[in-house]
């Protein structure tokens, strides 16, 4: 875990792991349900995922942009005065990150469906964040992180080779590794600012990825067509609201204070919620079908997500025993 000198953007250090856990594991529950209630737009209006996502981002800015503003207000000169370029940078890769995960998702959904856009999203994230962390941040991949790699594109070779009749379609699984990348690229940004310590909160943070991803997706959004239509008007603003709400204003938030004071092997292991609820949601309510090949290259996926949470979580045990050896032995050097 983390230490409080070591925290992510985006937390003050006083908030308690276990809240932490609770907190991503109600991040996770419900960005699965996002993917479904997208997949019922799709299903009940001809409004297209870029269009989808901008009013996502647009909801969950008007729901966090008065939070924002009163704690920017309590916070005041208090606050640890981050530097300006590095805020810049911080706020314009969380945004446009976000922008393309969410984006990119939806896409995939649309094109490939709810279970295998999901699991492919969010089995294919943490690999890339595995690889950029050894690139960019000097991280050890180390002999389990190959193995759980190699494993990872097998189970993508497994979903795209097997397509059964359509059942999988390649450009769905393409985009849902885009998706992917957009998460990568802010989760890694996220433990490179954090070694420097903390001085964002996670409100603030997300209002603003949330302007940004409106400001990048309205021309888009406006060229594909910007108001659904169709007969169930009703019901589908229903859906767009709860979006907005739930699995965008409180789950990035909630998501962004517990990945600060959690592991990233945890953090990677308690988001396997979100693929494991969409699934469950696409079979049981939206008639989805998982084909052999759909269900073993989720089994690789997902095993190998689990399979980099236990090399760090043996990593950790071991650095944590050998800081406890040294304490020892100072303490008797000094007695």
């Amino acid at each position: 875990m983390p230490s409080s000198s070591s925290l992510p953007i985006g937390l003050p250090s006083g908030l308690p792991t276990g809240r932490g856990l609770l907190y991503l594991i109600f991040a996770g529950v419900a960005w699965g349900t996002a993917g479904a209630a997208a997949s019922l737009v799709f299903l009940l209006s001809d409004l297209g995922p870029l269009a989808l996502s901008f009013w996502r981002c647009v909801g969950g800015l008007l729901l966090l942009l008065p939070a924002c503003l009163l704690r920017s207000r309590a916070r005041g000169t208090t606050a640890h005065a981050e530097p300006r370029g590095r805020r810049v940078t911080r706020i314009l890769v969380t945004g446009l990150g976000l922008t393309l995960f969410q984006s990119a998702y939806f896409a995939a959904v649309q094109a490939t469906g709810l279970a295998v856009g999901t699991v492919v999203t969010l089995g294919a994230g943490p690999v890339l964040i595995a690889l950029g962390a050894w690139l960019t941040l000097g991280e050890r991949l180390g002999r389990g992180g190959i193995v759980t790699v190699t494993g990872a594109l097998v189970g993508l070779a497994v979903l795209v080779l097997g397509n059964d009749g359509g059942t999988v379609r390649p450009l769905g699984v393409a985009l849902g590794v885009l998706s992917a990348a957009g998460y990568a690229a802010i989760t890694l940004l996220t433990r490179r600012l954090g070694r420097d310590g903390g001085g964002a909160d996670p409100v603030v943070t997300t209002t603003w990825a949330f302007a940004i991803g409106s400001l990048t997706l309205l021309p888009l959004a406006a060229a594909e067509g910007l108001l659904p239509h169709g007969a169930e008007l009703a019901r589908v603003v229903w859906l767009m609201v709860y979006v907005a709400a739930v699995p965008t204003a409180l789950a990035y938030v909630l998501y962004f204070a517990g990945a600060a004071v959690v592991r990233s092997a945890t953090v990677s292991v308690i988001m396997l919620l979100e693929p494991v609820s969409a699934a469950v949601i696409a079979v049981a309510l939206l008639g989805e079908r998982l084909t052999v090949a759909t269900v073993v290259g989720t089994l690789l996926l997902l095993s190998a997500v689990a399979g980099l949470a236990v090399a760090e979580a043996r990593t950790a045990a071991t650095t944590r025993r050998a800081a406890v050896l040294v304490r020892a032995s100072e303490a008797d050097l000094r007695s």
